[in-house]
Parts: structure tokens; sequence; C-alpha cells
């Protein structure tokens, strides 16, 4: 477990900056503690100081997971967020997506969110813009990008996607054994 690289650090806070925006200096710096991004086989793990001076003691080759798993490095050393880190996300993200209840068996599938089950969005949503997924009763989903900004959403047809699809809750089930 080591510590982020400058480049590390700069590719994971753009992507999570999709999602929360400025907001991202209120993940470090909590009213609970002082919390840290660490890296581990690929995986970037959201964790305590308190958490992590205790880690300390246990070798690496033996450590399975540490804190929250917020997601990986691929190969081409690009960042993917994995679902584990939608809990830490959904508080404070600027652009939401609610999806009617009849979209989010579809969207927990793996689907791509489309108009017809659009339920509301945020006003002034950009294109590409990363969003969080609810449901109506505001119970978050998941995540995925705006293929259509607010604007558009009202002018296109049923049919048409307006969220593309980037992991939901029922990735515990789908991927368990993955997820770590």
């Amino acid at each position: 477990m080591r510590p982020l690289t400058e480049e590390e650090t700069r590719v994971m806070f753009e992507k999570i900056a999709k999602y929360i925006g400025e907001n991202l200096q209120l993940l470090v710096d909590r009213p609970d503690g002082t919390y840290c991004f660490r890296l581990h086989k690929d995986r970037v793990y959201y964790v305590s100081e308190k958490i992590l001076k205790l880690a300390a003691n246990i070798s690496g080759d033996k450590l399975v997971s540490l804190g929250t798993c917020f997601g990986k490095f691929t190969k081409t050393h690009k960042f993917r967020l994995h679902i584990t880190a939608l809990d830490y996300l959904a508080p404070y993200a600027k652009y939401k997506v609610w999806i009617k209840p009849g979209a989010e068996q579809s969207f927990l599938y793996g689907n791509h969110v489309l108009k017809s089950g659009l339920g509301r969005i945020t006003e002034n949503t950009s294109q590409y813009q990363g969003v969080v997924v609810y449901s109506m009763a505001d119970v978050p989903l998941g995540f995925g990008v705006a293929a259509k900004s607010t604007q558009d959403c009202r002018k296109v047809d049923p049919m048409a996607i307006v969220v593309f699809h980037q992991a939901d809750i029922g990735e515990y089930v789908r991927h368990e054994e993955t997820l770590t």
C-alpha cells in the first residue's frame, strides 16, 4: 500500500470531479477525521488515517483490502470508478438524474437510461457531464454520464438515450467475486 503519485492523483481527482465538482475537498477534510487515498494492487482505497496507521503492521502481500475501494487504474493508466464509491459521491453530487420506477430494473441490469425512463434531471446539466442516478424515492442507484444536456432532453424522442450507464448497485450481485 502506497500513496498515489502526482499523475495518479491528478487522473483520479479529474474523474471524481466530473461527479462532485469542487466538493472534492469535502472528501479529504471531513469533520470526523482526515481521510486519504492509497493505492494497493492497482486499486485506490479511501481510508481514514487512523485505520491507515493500524494497517501499517500488516505486510502488503497479506493485505487484501483497506477502507473503501473507490476504483482502479486500468493497464492504460486510466481511472475507473467502482460502485463502492457511490455512498461517498452521492451526497456531494452536483448533477443528478431521477429515473422512473419502471426504468430502475433496466438500469440495475446495466442498461443505459432512456428518455422514457427519465423522471427528473438537474437544471443546467451539460452533455457528457457525470451524473448520479437516483430512484424517485431519492435512493442512489449508480452513476453515469449525461448523453444529452438538460435542454436537449426536453425535445428528444422517448427511445433516445439520455444517460450512459457507468456503474450501478446491481454490480454487487453481478460481479460479487471481483469486487473488493
